[in-house]
Parts: C-alpha cells; structure tokens; sequence
C-alpha cells in the first residue's frame, strides 16, 4: 500500500493527513498550533509542521507529499534565505491604502500627465483601474493580496524591502524548505496560490512582472509555477514533492468538486467558489479570479463574518452552539421579521469596511432568545448568499451548494441553507479537506495520469432546495438601511 501525506498550513494550525495513494483511506494523521497574529514568524509553521508531522508518525514511508496552505501571505527572503521579517498574513489590513495606490497607478495609466488631479479624475482613475487589474490578472487588489503587501513593504520598510531578494507565499516556503531548502531558484509554486498574489495571470499561465515592478519598485525572484501534478523536489527519503495549492483550491479538491459545484466554506471568513472552465475577470472586486488545482479556474468571493457570527451570538445568550441551533430552528423561518446584520468586523463583500452589525424588526414578539439565534443563523447565511449573488452575476452555474467548515457543524446552519440559497445543499462529513486536497494531490503526482485519483466520496447528508425568499429580502432591506452609514 502505497501512502502519501498532505498538509494545510492554516492561519489556525498545521495538519497532516496520511492517505492510502489508491483508495484515499486515512491511515494516520497529526495537527498542532500556529501562533495568533496577522504577522507570523515563518518558522512557526516550520515547527509547527515538524510537530504535526511527527504526531502522524513521520514521512519516512510515504510515497510523495504535498502542502496546501493560507493564501497570499508574503514570505521575503535574502539572498542566502533567510527570512527578512515576519510574513505579513491575509487578514493583515495594513496595506489597504497600498491597494488603492495600485488601483488608481493603472487606471491613470492612459492619461497625460496634465490631465489629473481632480476628484473625476481619481474616480475615473479608480473605475479605469480596476477593470485593468481584472483583465490583467483576474482580479482587483485588496488588502489581503501579496502585490498590495509588497507595496506597503517598499513604502513603510525600505531596509526589509532592500534585503528581499526573494518573494513566495507560505506553501511555497514550506515546501522548499521540505524538499531542503538550497538555492532560491529551487523555489515552486502553484497555479492555484500564485492567482492569489495580485501579478500572476489565470487566463495566460504566466506572470505579470511589470505589476510586480509597479508594487516593489523592482523584480524579485518568485517561484516558478508547476503544472497541477508537477514536482517541487524531493523529501528526504527521496519521494517527490507536489506543487501543493492554496487553502481554498485544495478544499475544492479535497471535497471532488466539480463545475457547477459551489462550496461555501464557513470558518473564520466565509468563502464562496467554484470550479469553472473559463477564467473571471470580475471589476467590481467583488469575485476574485482565482486558478484552481487541477488546470481550471475558481472563481472566489471572501467575507470577512462566517463562524464568529454564531459564537457572538451563543455568547450574546449565554449559550453553546448546540443549543443556539436548537434554539434556531425552533423559530420560524425569517424570525418574524428579526433580522441580524451579520457585519462584526466591517465587511469586504459588499466592500463596506467601516460597517457594523445591525438588528432590525425588535418587538415585544420577536424579543426571545430563538428569535435572536434564528436571525443570527440567517444573517450569516445572506451574508454568504450575498457572496453566491456575486458568482451568478459573473456567469456561475449554481446546481449545488457543498457546505464545509466549522460552521457547517450547526444542525441550524444545515437546515436552514437550502431555505436562504434556494437550492439543494451537500454537506460531507467533518474533515480536513484542505489536507485531504492536499494528499489527493500527492497521489496524483505519486501514481501519475491525467487527473487525480477518484477516491470514495465521505459520507454525506443532503437537504433539498425549500426557497424561502422573504428571508433573503427582508434580510436585503435591512442590510441597505443600515449598512451604508459610516462607522
């Protein structure tokens, strides 16, 4: 029996799952945490990853190995190496301002030098700017992507920026640095994370440098982008190294997502993507257009409240979230007009920053604690359903949703997502699916052929579509009258 090992290098912690290559049964497994913070020293997830590995036994069997880790951080490294600075994470906001310089740089781009300078012109520029980024690299930078990191480096560290001879996300690093590190040049990426860096393109397969000049100030070396089952090097008993992904394309991998397949990943953010046959090119911002791991595309929408939403709420009641859902669900559907804002942390889709979660619709009838938990299970739904409208608009084929995440653990959450999305809904069993990703892509490169093994899907638990669309527009209402005021 031959085995493999994937990992997810996650904001959270480290997991290695030990598969069986050809039937993809779990033979071992080991986890451990990483340090909390929107700026980590990269050996943390070193440690962290020797922990976990050790925990599931030690990689001396397996036939190859792959890692699959969180998205856009931004890993410099000096010319012998070594780590310049803590890697600055995808949660870290610091270079929100950055992401609007690089925006209205493009936009402005076509005209003359004399031209700008008033408010038209930068809106102009902005509206111009964001459809050159989309068209250019799929998607319009945020804070969250690398390009819009390496420009704050430039602007706020010039000493840490001059050292950076090299730039890599942090499966990157981890997988140099299990295949032995060595020279810079050995570096290797995928297609998946590299969309998410703000200057490789989905659509040509190849790297935007000029974009990357425009943030730095200069090229660093980058990785070099592997075919979905190319190698990356060699562990130390000689088996190979997948390219490894992104968190998010490994989970659509992980769970044998296919085109018309949505998954919603409900964790600390929300995700919403799909595997899609043709790139995205959204200008609004609000879909990214992001590569996935097995040649095709994902277009991707973030929101920043998911899981959080409901322990505010169990805390809020004095509760467990077992007993928040059981309290959801026996109220009725739109809670009698109570409806929860779900934005606790501002929001990125919509874009509204400054927002704050709002409840609408309070009355002496809709004042008990399973009013509030059922609105607080819809709120967070419409929030993702929101991200769902998003993906439609850019020409998704919704024929399913797949449900993942710790969120998708509350029976209210299950039940109540075929009621807000208004199709049918595919919950798997709990599992790490982006480690699960991860080690189907090791096998892949372990066994060879044109596509990843077919392994058994996990056992699953389906609810069939019961729109009820008044939540979602009472929800709308609420959502418009509140949200847009500043905070």
């Amino acid at each position: 029996m031959a085995l493999v090992a994937g990992v997810d290098s996650s904001t959270q912690s480290c997991k290695v799952m030990i598969r069986d290559a050809e039937t993809g049964e779990l033979v071992r497994s080991g986890r451990a945490a990483h340090p909390a913070g929107t700026e980590v020293d990269p050996q943390a997830w070193w440690e962290a990853l020797q922990d976990a590995v050790a925990q599931a036994g030690g990689l001396a069997d397996v036939a190859a190995a792959s890692v699959a880790g969180q998205q856009h951080g931004m890993v410099c490294l000096d010319e012998e190496g070594g780590v310049v600075r803590p890697a600055l994470l995808w949660n870290d906001t610091r270079s929100a301002g950055a992401a609007t310089e690089l925006i209205e740089e493009l936009g402005s781009a076509g005209r003359s030098a004399g031209d700008g300078g008033s408010v038209g012109d930068r809106v102009g520029d902005l509206v111009a700017g964001r459809q050159a980024w989309a068209e250019a690299v799929g998607s319009v930078p945020v804070a969250s992507f690398t390009v819009t990191k390496l420009r704050w480096l430039a602007r706020n560290e010039p000493h840490s920026a001059e050292r950076t001879a090299a730039v890599c996300l942090p499966h990157d690093w981890l997988t140099w640095r299990l295949g032995g590190a060595g020279d810079l040049d050995l570096l290797r990426t995928d297609r998946g994370d590299a969309s998410g860096t703000g200057y490789w393109s989905p659509r040509t397969g190849e790297y935007r440098f000029d974009l990357l000049e425009q943030a730095f100030g200069r090229r660093p070396l980058v990785p070099a982008v592997l075919d979905p089952a190319g190698r990356a090097g060699e562990l130390a008993n000689g088996a190979p190294l997948g390219p490894g992904t992104g968190d998010n394309a490994a989970a659509a991998l992980g769970v044998g997502a296919l085109p018309g397949d949505v998954i919603v990943s409900i964790g600390t953010s929300g995700t919403v993507f799909s595997v899609a046959e043709t790139p995205s090119q959204d200008s609004s911002g609000a879909v990214a257009g992001f590569a996935d791991a097995t040649g095709r595309f994902l277009p991707l929408v973030a929101t920043l409240n998911a899981a959080r939403v409901l322990d505010a709420a169990a805390q809020l009641l004095g509760v467990d979230l077992d007993e928040l859902a059981r309290l959801a669900l026996s109220a009725p559907a739109g809670a009698d007009g109570l409806v929860l804002v779900p934005y606790l942390e501002g929001e990125r889709t919509p874009n509204r920053p400054l927002a704050t979660g709002a409840v609408h619709g309070l009355t002496l009838r809709t004042s008990t604690p399973a009013h509030l938990a059922r609105a607080a299970v819809e709120g967070l739904l419409c929030g993702l359903a929101d991200g769902l409208d998003a993906m439609v608009a850019q020409g998704a084929t919704v024929n399913r949703v797949i449900l993942v995440g710790g969120g998708a653990r509350s029976e209210a959450v299950r039940r109540i997502a075929p009621e807000v999305f208004g199709c049918p809904v595919l919950v798997p069993a709990p599992g790490e699916y982006v480690a699960d990703g991860a080690a189907r892509q090791a096998a892949w490169v372990a066994l060879g052929g044109d596509a990843p093994p077919a392994w058994a899907a996990n056992s699953t638990q389906e609810y069939d579509a019961r729109p009820a669309p008044h939540i979602r527009d009472q929800y709308v209402a609420a959502r418009d009258l509140f949200t847009n005021r500043p905070a």
